[in-house]
């Protein structure tokens, strides 16, 4: 009996280890997963008794989403598709989010609680124009209906089943329709607009049939600006083209009147365009100048009245219906870091329902969009709460005074990405000021235990996530020995960076970058990349490391450029730069200074090389290395490659020490007519190559060509740049070129006819991936080229490694002409690409490992050693013992070797591989609308425990192990002794 108590024990324990071990590694492997929607443009609030309350929101990244108004989190959303941009979105029957897009091409109805598609209707028509989305309670066949205005064609469409009922045309080439409107309680419909941009025409339109009752039109002797304001059911107002000349007009019962009033007699000084702000708010509008914001009451015929005039920052929401023939507004106005917050009804500019004033974050900016809804308090009256869209593309719902939840939706439209290393845990911190004491140590591994045994009560069950949060050590703010924990910088397209922590996910700080800030110097300011500043190693205690962020005042090459300088510790913006010089190209340089600042030259678009940082330490260091500093340029639309070095300072009339000619080495043109450049890639200035001989099956040695200066080049036939399958396969192919960009030299070439892109590659030690779809076969295939230096053949024999003969140490030279050899294969692969990378580890053997962003929005590992270009059909045991893979047509896709499991990373645009400090571990981070991290070790951690194991789950096993042999000892001695005297 001792002895099965004993075995009992034993085998409960030991298996009960492996058990937790295995499930904390399943779920360790994924550290964090978020979902975001974007920046949202539109926003409708459905708050009825019955349900949960919740806000539905279009984006600029063609998002449709609806939001729990209580927490933010997202219920359900859908990504449509890139040029499926949404044009409008509504409530029907409160049960249906209808939503426009695709300029109007397409109507669909969601269902509200599920977000399960219910109907879609396409809506053509004879010509292009903007999209109208118009909810009615008009019933027409006993249907509700929806009146839509797209593509030069008016629809009424039913609620119910998204059937067309009626149409109706306006083909007049000219006509601009502006509004489309339907007064209250009426069967018909206004629709207005402009023709040849100097007249207004007023359309009544039947809204049961879509017959046409009655066409105005009026002219004016200039040109209207081509935006209106709807200031009542039958009066609009607008602009002229010069910005200076408001217009009111009224149509009733179809008659056309207009007034015209300059606006400098409403506003005095004045200055600049003025522009009318989208509202509509009855008998209210308001336009906004260079120097202030008024507001305008229009009274009588067409007279106006100046009721407000601001020179804060101000946003005014929609109109809102609060009861019957009553309707409010909200209006935004910062003060310093505080935002007021004003809801007055329409009727009466001199009454607040609401005024409250919130301490807001400088760092979001301001705000740009307002959205607001109301509810009835306890003692009957109305209160509201606000949503607010911020300059950092962030999303807030202000309620009572206070903001009531927050979303980071700029973190969907990340530019760039580049990490940081944490501080370091200083010396001299005693374990026990920054553990629990003992007893509470031991507390917690027994509640830990007894979560494990499922014994745990719900308290205890809370108590051990608290202590896990509180005590976790992947959320440290300090480096650990595995360079897990680290920082990833992310620059936005709103012009805001910030830093997230590995460990967890959470933004350690976030910064609206001032030298991005739109300003009279700078009107549209543009975020490029990132690029790591300054990296302290012998004072990392002491020094902080920092990031340099470019920009331009411009989408195009040559508009200034500005740089920032950031703390990565803090996120502080302790220097801004707005330069002379346009910025075209970035190149980060392989020297430091003595305070370890990295030099980078900034290429404008004339081609000078500038110097940065401007200190005489960076210009002697620069002058030492002159001669070996190279770069090249691609110019995708002509077809130019050239590669250039430094001549002279610059002969310009400003003297400049940091500026630098020059001077073209080599130029490769392509044929305009056979080829377009579509797709570069270089290897990662970080990566490290673990080894530059490869030893093959028959004992012989192959020598990659490692070279930091090649470049891989795609090339397609002009008329296949299109979409896939535009073009047949005599007419389409694939070129692909590897480049030394220092000699200019034309190392690889191979053609792919019959395929077309898009082409997505990756460039690693001496070999390249890409992915491109094959027209004849009517699949992707994935090729794999391989390149090999033969000049160093003679370093095979052994007896001169021995005695020294070799070249292994002789200095390499791209102008040496290396000769070198190729291998290359293609395989079939299933999955059309978003994204593709390589892992990257500090050091291991373990065989390099392809992370594939898939159509799917998943990443996929796939073995490097499945593209290897000498697999075989029946390899050779040799070649077995190697790890040469027996040759298939097609690549494998393996469920387990995705690393994101069943999660999507929705709109994934790029992943970023990370070495970290653990043998054959790399850090993972894909990022689109979603953003996903995790450790990747394709060998497994099997040389390291995960951070929750159980120590007292086996310092108990190893208790009661001993503790049992001392028992089973006892009796056994016991049984022994009586069976003696028997």
């Amino acid at each position: 009996m001792a002895i099965m108590s004993f075995i009992f024990v034993f085998f409960f324990f030991s298996s009960l280890q492996p058990i937790l071990s295995l499930y904390e590694d399943q779920v360790g492997l994924m550290d964090w997963h978020q979902q975001y929607i974007g920046k949202v443009k539109q926003a409708v609030f459905h708050t009825h008794k019955t349900g949960r309350k919740r806000v539905v929101a279009s984006t600029e990244q063609n998002i449709i989403a609806t939001l729990d108004l209580r927490s933010g989190e997202i219920f359900w959303r859908h990504v449509l598709g890139p040029n499926d941009v949404v044009d409008g979105i509504d409530i029907a029957l409160g049960k249906y989010v209808i939503t426009l897009s695709s300029g109007g091409s397409i109507l669909r109805a969601w269902n509200l609680p599920d977000g399960q598609m219910v109907w879609e209707s396409s809506l053509h028509g004879p010509k292009h124009s903007k999209s109208l989305l118009l909810t009615t309670n008009l019933i027409i066949e006993k249907d509700n209906s929806l009146i839509v205005f797209s593509n030069g064609r008016l629809n009424a469409v039913s609620c119910i089943d998204g059937e067309v009922l009626w149409k109706k045309d306006f083909e007049e080439e000219s006509l601009e329709v502006q509004q489309v409107i339907q007064p209250p309680g009426s069967d018909f419909i206004y629709v207005v607009g402009f023709a040849a941009s100097s007249q207004f025409e007023t359309y009544k339109i039947n809204a049961k049939n879509g017959e046409l009752l009655k066409h105005e039109s009026t002219a004016f002797s200039g040109r209207f600006s081509g935006e209106v304001s709807l200031v009542s059911s039958e009066t609009v107002a607008a602009l002229d083209s010069t910005g200076s000349i408001l217009l009111t007009i009224s149509f009733h019962n179809g008659k056309i009147s207009s007034q015209q009033t300059p606006v400098s007699n409403l506003l005095e000084d004045s200055l600049g365009l003025a522009v009318i702000i989208h509202s509509s708010v009855t008998g209210i509008f308001a336009i906004k100048t260079d120097a202030a914001t008024i507001f305008i009451r229009v009274i009588g015929e067409g007279k106006l009245e100046v009721v407000e005039k601001t020179n804060h920052e101000t946003v005014v929401s929609d109109a809102l219906t609060i009861s019957e023939g009553q309707q409010a507004f909200a209006l935004v106005q910062h003060a310093g870091s505080n935002i007021h917050l004003t809801v007055k009804p329409a009727h009466d500019w001199d009454s607040n329902l609401l005024k409250e004033s919130i301490k807001m974050d400088q760092q979001r900016g301001f705000v740009h969009k307002v959205f607001i809804n109301n509810y009835i308090r306890t003692d009957r009256s109305h209160g509201f709460r606000a949503l607010i869209v911020m300059e950092d593309h962030s999303l807030l719902l202000l309620q009572q005074g206070a903001i009531v939840w927050s979303r980071e939706d700029g973190l969907a439209s990340i530019i760039d990405v580049t990490t940081s290393e944490l501080p370091v845990e200083k010396a001299g911190v005693s374990v026990a000021k920054v553990e629990l004491n003992l007893f509470e140590w031991l507390k917690g591994h027994v509640l830990k235990l007894k979560g494990t045994l499922m014994l745990a009560t719900p308290e205890d069950i809370a108590a051990i996530q608290y202590m896990r949060l509180k005590s976790s050590e992947k959320s440290k703010m300090t480096r650990d020995h595995n360079g897990f924990r680290k920082l990833l910088i992310a620059l936005t397209r709103a012009g805001k960076l910030f830093a997230l922590h590995t460990g967890d996910g959470r933004i350690v700080w976030s910064h609206l970058l001032q030298s991005l800030h739109k300003s009279e110097s700078c009107r549209q300011p543009i975020g490029l990349n990132l690029h790591q500043w300054q990296v302290p190693h012998h004072h990392a205690l002491d020094e902080n490391p920092s990031v340099l962020v470019v920009g331009r005042c411009g989408p195009s090459s040559d508009a200034l450029g500005v740089l920032s300088l950031v703390d990565s510790y803090t996120g502080k913006e302790f220097s801004s730069l707005r330069l002379v010089h346009s910025v075209a190209q970035v190149i980060p340089l392989p020297y430091t200074d003595s305070t370890e600042q990295r030099l980078h030259l900034l290429i404008d678009a004339d081609k000078h090389a500038h110097l940065y940082p401007k200190t005489p330490e960076a210009i002697d260091i620069f002058q030492s290395e002159f001669s070996n500093v190279y770069w090249y340029s691609v110019d995708d639309d002509n077809g130019i490659i050239k590669g250039y070095a430094l001549k002279t300072k610059c002969s310009g009339n400003v003297a400049d020490e940091f500026c630098f000619d020059s001077r073209e080495l080599w130029s490769i043109v392509l044929p305009s007519e056979s080829e377009k450049i579509i797709t570069t890639a270089t290897r990662k200035l970080n990566e490290a190559v673990h080894t530059q001989a490869k030893l093959i099956a028959d004992q012989d040695v192959m020598y990659k060509y490692i070279s930091s200066n090649l470049l891989f080049v795609a090339t397609v036939a002009p008329k296949a740049s299109g979409e896939i399958g535009s073009v047949t396969p005599e007419e389409s192919w694939l070129v692909v070129y590897l480049i030394d960009t220092v000699t200019g030299r034309v190392l690889h070439r191979m053609t792919h006819h019959g395929s077309q892109g898009p082409v997505q590659a990756v460039l690693s030690e001496n070999w390249v991936v890409y992915h491109y779809f094959n027209l004849r076969a009517h699949r992707y295939e994935m090729s794999v080229i391989e390149i090999y230096d033969q000049s160093r053949a003679d370093n095979k024999d052994v007896w001169k490694l021995v005695v020294g003969n070799h070249n292994l140490t002789s200095p390499v030279s791209s102008y040496s002409r290396a000769e070198v050899i190729t291998k290359s294969q293609s395989y079939f692969f299933t999955h059309s690409l978003k994204a593709i990378a390589v892992t990257l580890t500090v050091k291991g053997i373990t065989s390099k490992q392809l992370l594939i962003g898939t159509i799917g929005d998943q990443v996929l590992a796939l073995d490097k050693r499945f593209l290897d270009p000498r697999r075989s059909v029946n390899p050779t045991q040799a070649e077995r013992e190697e790890g040469i893979i027996p040759l298939t047509d097609s690549l494998p896709i393996i469920p387990q070797s995705y690393i994101t499991h069943s999660l999507r990373v929705e709109g994934l645009q790029s992943i970023i591989t990370v070495a970290a400090k653990l043998e054959s571990t790399t850090l993972v981070f894909a990022h689109g609308l979603d953003l996903f991290f995790t450790h990747y070790a394709p060998s497994r951690t099997y040389d390291s425990l995960t951070e929750d194991f159980s120590y007292a789950l086996l310092l108990i096993t190893i208790v009661a192990l001993v503790a049992a042999i001392f028992v089973t000892w006892i009796l056994s001695q016991r049984k022994e002794l009586q069976d003696r005297w028997r």
